[in-house]
């Protein structure tokens, strides 16, 4: 039963930490998906990059095309990355999210996979 990790992180965080700090934290989320990854559990894993160079498109109606660059000046919070994991249920999900370093820092949400038109 496929679930996404998906981390959420406070915009401008980033920033605060000095690069020793960065690397050490991003070496923990990297142990985090090796452990995963050899419990057989781990489908697919990526940290984002800032979304100072992120971009939103959206063509409402058939217009043409509507691109804002960001930063988002809106945003309070920025997907920084994820964990797409195959696990036995909605409980074992929970369970990895708790476990993830970045719950520490940031937000865990925690989704499962499934069609645009399942509620």
């Amino acid at each position: 039963m496929p679930h996404m990790l998906l981390i959420h992180e406070p915009t401008g965080q980033r920033a605060t930490r000095s690069v020793a700090e960065g690397r050490a934290v991003y070496d923990r989320m990297l142990r985090f998906g090796e452990d995963l990854r050899s419990r057989g559990l781990l489908l697919a894993a990526e940290s984002l990059a800032s979304q100072d160079s992120a971009a939103r498109v959206t063509v409402a109606g058939g217009a043409r095309a509507r691109v804002v660059d960001g930063p988002f000046a809106e945003a309070k919070e920025m997907v920084g990355g994820f964990f797409l994991v195959n696990v036995d249920s909605r409980e074992e999900a929970i369970a990895l999210a708790q476990a993830c370093p970045a719950a520490e820092w940031a937000t865990v949400e925690v989704r499962g996979l499934a069609p645009c038109f399942d509620r």
